[in-house]
Order: structure tokens, then sequence, then C-alpha cells
């Protein structure tokens, strides 16, 4: 079972409390109506699938019912860092890609039981 930090609450909760709202930070277009049939189409239904570290948009459903990011990797489904609506990232693809150390567990980080 995963324990995920919700950044708004505060604390760590059961993965059962929450779900998963596909990919974050996907940016509108500025001028829908201006948009082609394949660029909306793209848009609404086309995401990023990576193999390794991917930002997800997630709801705290039965907690304070805010949406917050994750930040994930896709592989081992660790957890790497959860934050606020509006918020950017620390950790991205880029910076994973560096040898890090094994650092100990954070308030942020998921935590599996």
């Amino acid at each position: 079972m995963f324990y995920i930090y919700c950044p708004y609450c505060g604390e760590h909760r059961e993965e059962e409390e929450f779900h998963p709202k596909g990919q974050a930070h996907i940016e509108r277009p500025k001028d829908p109506e201006a948009c082609s049939d394949e660029e909306w189409g793209n848009y609404l239904f086309f995401r990023n699938n990576p193999r390794g570290v991917h930002h997800e948009m997630w709801v705290h459903a039965v907690g304070c019912r805010k949406f917050f990011n994750v930040t994930r990797h896709t592989v081992s489904y660790e957890i790497l860092e959860t934050y606020k609506m509006g918020e950017q990232p620390s950790i991205t693809a880029d910076s994973q890609k560096q040898p890090r150390e094994p650092a100990a567990v954070s308030h942020q980080e998921g935590v599996r039981a």
C-alpha cells in the first residue's frame, strides 16, 4: 500500500483516498476557436506516457478534495514529490539523469508500507 503526502492537508494518507486525474501541466490553447480539428484533438486526447519521471494531477477525493500534482517514476511507481497546483516541480526527467545519492524520505515523498 502507498501512503501519499497531501500538500494541502500536510500529512501522509492511504492511497485509497486519492484518485489520479491524468498528466499535469497541460496548457489549454489560448484561442480554442482558432484551433484546427487536429490541434484540438491532440489537446483533448493525446498525452505523454514516458518511461521514467512523469508529472501527474491527483485529487484527494476522501480528504480535502483539492487537486495537486505528483512527480512519479512510472517504472518503479516511486512518488518522488507532491506539490500544490500552480507550483512547478523540483524534480524533472532531466534532473534524474544525473546520478543521485539515496536520500532520506522527506515529508513530500511517497512512502510504502
